[in-house]
């Protein structure tokens, strides 16, 4: 059973989407952006090495091939938010998975629409009457990427409970064809480029947006194996889509890193700790934005923190010592973050954190599951994650190569100049 809608509605091609002071041009072939959920740009390049990836080995060399920043943090939702808004955090508001409400005191997960401080150009195209339609892997995304979508938005976690009503479509698991997926599995990721080919075969969005789960690249490098076995199938569903017909635009969200010792134990700066020692107290805070309802393959351990600290306590001062310490890539106080990291300052803690390329950062050790991890810690936060590929399967002759691009430009290269 689909819901209602089935092609473009009498929107003029020569429109323009104005959306957060940027202009997108209509698309005028089936659009859709892929974010790749973890995809450090070796896990590409040694996937086509190997031979596993025929489709974007044909792209590379005929479409669009850069290398972008993410925004950060590192992370999941502030770079979909990004990617989706055309927006840095300090625009659309999420900046990272969790902040310290100041008020209560508490610490808030930021998954609910209400802190979204701007509309995504899925709203947007949406209400200019474009049939939009999202599939996300994880159903902590669907609400923020589907707030004020009109048309199709489901994740495939929760794909049995999608109705008509609230996500555009019913019916999901028949029309895929395939059973519910584990959250921890490379099937996740699998079931949502199965349903974007599936959508695209019987509705044929004007627009679609699909968001994979790193689960694959938290456990395995690349050249391995079984991520090659990973980007082998995303290959697959990539032809596909074109055989169809659209415009495929691919990034990622972050990057993945192993963030070990040499002796492959995990390298970790526990901030919780290191405050009592430094300032000899316990009041002060940490915040870690990575945490989510899904820590088993990372253990709430990213290379990103805010730290909220007591009143009479210098950010300057926590900032400097913390410079010191080995692991450790920059530490800076409110302001300084949030104008050079362009984050919302009133999100973030007294001082943020990020970590080297090799750590992550933590509270204390107790507060951290490691039981779950079964391969060297990998994870991502930080600037050493910051580089993604953006990759479109049309020739865009007009872009300037030489500029710094953002994955949150994906929407823009594939609407305005490879079309």
């Amino acid at each position: 059973m689909f819901g209602p809608y089935h092609g473009r509605m009498n929107t003029p091609a020569s429109a323009l989407l104005l959306v957060n002071q940027r202009a997108y041009k209509m698309p005028a072939q089936p659009t859709v952006v892929v974010c790749v959920d973890g995809c450090e740009p070796d896990y590409l390049a040694q996937a086509v090495a190997a031979g596993r990836m025929p489709w974007l080995q044909r792209t590379l060399a005929d479409g669009v091939a850069l290398r972008a920043d993410c925004a950060l943090p590192s992370f999941t939702n502030p770079n979909n938010l990004s990617i989706v808004t055309g927006v840095p955090p300090e625009v659309h508001g999420i900046s990272g998975n969790y902040f310290l409400d100041r008020t209560s005191g508490q610490a808030v997960m930021m998954n609910d629409p209400q802190w979204l401080r701007c509309p995504t150009l899925l709203a947007e195209a949406s209400r200019a009457g474009l049939v939009v339609a999202v599939v996300t892997a994880k159903d902590k995304l669907r609400t923020l990427l589907g707030h004020g979508l009109q048309g199709i938005c489901f994740s495939a976690e929760c794909a049995d409970a999608a109705r008509l009503a609230t996500h555009g479509i019913a019916d999901v698991l028949d029309l895929v064809g395939r059973p519910l997926p584990s959250v921890y599995s490379a099937e996740l990721s699998e079931f949502v480029f199965a349903a974007g080919v599936r959508l695209m075969q019987t509705r044929r969005p004007d627009l679609m947006y699909l968001s994979t789960t790193d689960y694959v690249q938290h456990k395995h490098a690349p050249g391995t194996p079984q991520a090659n076995d990973f980007y082998a199938m995303l290959d697959g569903y990539m032809a596909q889509l074109e055989a169809l017909g659209c415009v495929i635009a691919l990034t990622a969200d972050h990057g993945m890193h192993a963030k070990t010792r040499m002796d492959g134990t995990p390298q970790v700066i526990y901030l919780t700790d290191w405050l009592h020692d430094f300032l000899q107290r316990d009041d002060a805070r940490v915040i870690l934005p990575i945490t989510d309802p899904y820590v088993v393959h990372h253990g709430a351990l990213g290379s990103f923190a805010t730290l909220y600290l007591p009143a009479d306590v210098s950010a300057n001062a926590v900032c400097e010592a913390l410079r010191q310490e080995p692991g450790i890539d920059s530490a800076l106080p409110r302001d300084l973050a949030a104008g050079t990291l362009q984050l919302p300052a009133d999100r973030i803690g007294d001082v943020v954190v990020l970590a080297d390329r090799f750590t992550v950062l933590g509270t204390t050790p107790a507060a951290h599951d490691l039981s779950g991890l079964d391969a060297p810690l990998r994870s991502h936060g930080g600037r050493g994650e910051q580089t993604v590929p953006l990759i479109v399967n049309r020739p865009a002759p007009l872009l300037d190569r030489k500029r710094r691009w953002r994955n949150f430009d994906v929407f823009d290269v594939a609407l305005n100049y490879a079309q």
